[in-house]
């Protein structure tokens, strides 16, 4: 039926040009009209940031509000969702579900990047190493895995990163971390040694900052003979801004380069045997790792060629090992801690290939933590490791005398293993957990941290 049959008067038609005004176009704000009679279409509002279901809401609400004021009280929602005599669109819904699918569109920022689980686990295990090397005495252990070097190796990439930012701060950041935790393990080992009838000199300031090798009596040398690294490692942060401002004018030729200090010290001149000469050769047998931190952080490993790697590596490794088998008179073992240019050059080539796989394959252990309880331990370990390094030689000589108090209970005599050294190895491990637990926190405050018992 017509509509003038049904008694009503035609509209106006619209012009092509001009698109048809509805009677309720104002209400719903500028933007969502209709292009043309008998075909819908939305079209994005240009104010994303006022969604268009808030203004069904205030329509509800009986308000006159949205960008069409001035036309009085606004239209209930159940009128806004009506269809007209003239066409009839779909519910007007449906225009609110593409409006509102636009916030989704916006990305989320991605989460910062976290640690390297490659770098961390490569740690743990060099820590877990050094407790192995210190209660069986192993001279094989080394050559497994030479900790040191690869503890070095490490700590040369994070100060390459960290030299981004002004070289003072960068050091004074990184004293303020180790040397509190210093200073607490020191207080106990030195009141220990007093105790013990030392009488300390003026090289006692060796305590405070040690640039050289605190000193100590012989009783407690076992606690105080691991401050070498700590020592080494803190000679290296005060020497890092001028190393790697040489590195970067001649990559290549410094990293090799950094090998010839331990030649001098061997064949030509030999360093005097006091702190002095302690300090310069630790410095030089660990010198090339250092520098390899920093190639691995500038990408020079990852452009030098895999078979040149690979040759120099195995190269290094082997005369490393040649040197230390064939001179086992002068040292009595094959120990790389005995025999700096076997250890130099053996850490070399070993940690050279670690780094070089790390970039050349993109190795992160991103895998590890599926594993939780493993996951958690790397991170433990590395949150705590100047406490768990510090505390695990006095944890391993407390478990002497607590495992002798265990013999005069007799189920332990004739059931535990008190004389395997196996048996000495899982409580010095209980027991470097209670340190972790009682002095970490240290390692906390040092970092401008919370305090936790646990990381």
């Amino acid at each position: 039926m017509s509509w003038e049959q049904q008694g009503y008067q035609r509209p106006p038609q619209p012009s092509p040009q001009q698109p048809p005004q509805q009677p309720y176009q104002q209400d719903y704000g500028y933007g969502y009209g209709y292009a043309g009679q008998g075909q819908q279409q939305y079209v994005q509002h240009p104010y994303p940031q006022q969604p268009y279901p808030q203004q069904y809401v205030d329509y509800g609400q009986g308000q006159g509000q949205g960008q069409g004021q001035g036309q009085g009280q606004g239209r209930p929602v159940a009128d806004a969702t009506a269809p007209l005599p003239v066409v009839e669109p779909e519910p007007a819904p449906e225009a609110t579900v593409v409006v509102a699918e636009e916030p989704a569109e916006e990305k989320t920022p991605p989460k910062p990047a976290g640690r390297d689980r490659y770098f961390d686990t490569l740690r743990a295990v060099a820590l877990i190493r050094v407790v192995t090397y210190h209660t069986f005495g192993w001279a094989w252990a080394g050559m497994v895995f030479p900790s040191m070097g690869i503890m070095f190796a490490l700590a040369g990439t994070l100060m390459a990163k960290s030299l981004e930012r002004p070289a003072l701060k960068v050091i004074r950041s990184r004293m303020r971390r180790l040397l509190p935790p210093f200073w607490f393990w020191g207080v106990f080992v030195v009141l220990a040694m007093l105790i013990h009838d030392w009488m300390p000199g003026w090289q006692i300031v060796f305590w405070i900052v040690p640039l050289g090798d605190p000193p100590g009596n012989s009783w407690g040398i076992q606690a105080w003979e691991i401050l070498w690294y700590l020592r080494t490692y803190l000679w290296f942060v005060l020497l890092s801004p001028v190393l790697l401002r040489a590195f970067r004018l001649a990559p290549v030729a410094v990293l090799f380069l950094s090998l010839a200090p331990i030649l001098v010290f061997h064949f030509l001149w030999e360093p005097p045997d006091n702190r002095f000469g302690s300090a310069l050769t630790d410095l030089a047998t660990f010198l090339f790792c250092w520098i390899l931190g920093f190639a691995h952080r500038d990408g020079v490993l990852q452009r030098m060629k895999p078979a040149l790697v690979v040759l120099l590596s195995v190269a290094a490794v082997g005369y490393g090992g040649w040197y230390a088998f064939t001179h086992q008179a002068e040292t009595g073992s094959y120990d790389l801690d005995d025999i700096p240019l076997a250890q130099a050059f053996w850490s070399a080539g070993y940690v050279m290939l670690l780094m070089w796989a790390k970039a050349y394959f993109r190795i992160d252990f991103a895998w590890l933590t599926k594993f939780r309880r493993t996951d958690r331990l790397v991170t433990i370990f590395n949150a705590r490791a100047v406490t768990l390094y510090l505390w695990h030689e006095i944890a391993l000589i407390l478990a002497v005398p607590l495992i002798d108090q265990f013999w005069n209970v007799p189920a332990f005599e004739k059931w535990l293993p008190l004389e395997s050294q196996w048996f000495m190895f899982g409580i010095g491990w209980v027991l470097i957990a209670v340190f972790i637990l009682l002095c970490g926190w240290v390692e906390d405050v040092a970092g401008k941290k919370k305090p936790k018992l646990l990381p």
